[in-house]
């Protein structure tokens, strides 16, 4: 086997405060917060001087990760509008499963969330939703019907 699982995701920001209460109001626990620099963090990132704080959270089951990273040295780039579209190429969400999805977004839009679109219903299986938190960060919303 190639590999043994997906270890986390991980997304750069600009404020590592309001990005950690946004995911742990969305149910994710904090695992811990830190530091990465020096020889290891240069070689790993391709980058000179790398000064980094970051933040692992979890989901309540244990299985996924998503690591926050807030670079002071060198510092982050945009190259790219801040609330880029849903079909830019590259990584544009990461999908959550929940139990409320109207409760969910009740409870994060005072952590800046706004609706994407539209509440959609497919089929008779799911209540689906993109919204745009701090960051720009676009977090997809599916609750299972039935």
């Amino acid at each position: 086997m190639a590999i043994q699982r997906m270890d986390n995701v991980g997304i750069v920001v600009d404020d590592m405060d309001a990005a950690v209460a946004f995911f742990q109001e969305l149910g994710m626990e904090l695992e811990g917060r830190g530091q990465v620099e020096g020889g290891f963090a240069d070689q790993c990132t391709g980058l000179d001087g790398v000064r980094c704080d970051i933040a692992m959270l979890r989901t309540p089951d244990g299985h996924s990760r998503l690591e926050l990273s807030k670079y002071r040295s060198p510092e982050a780039t945009s190259t790219a509008p801040r609330n880029k579209p849903h079909n830019i190429v590259g990584t544009h969400r990461v999908m959550f499963a929940v139990d409320d999805l109207k409760d969910t977004l009740a409870r994060l839009r005072p952590h800046g969330a706004e609706v994407i679109g539209e509440i959609a219903r497919f089929e008779d299986s799911y209540l689906v939703c993109y919204a745009r938190g701090p960051e720009g960060i676009i977090i997809g919303l599916a609750e299972q019907l039935g």
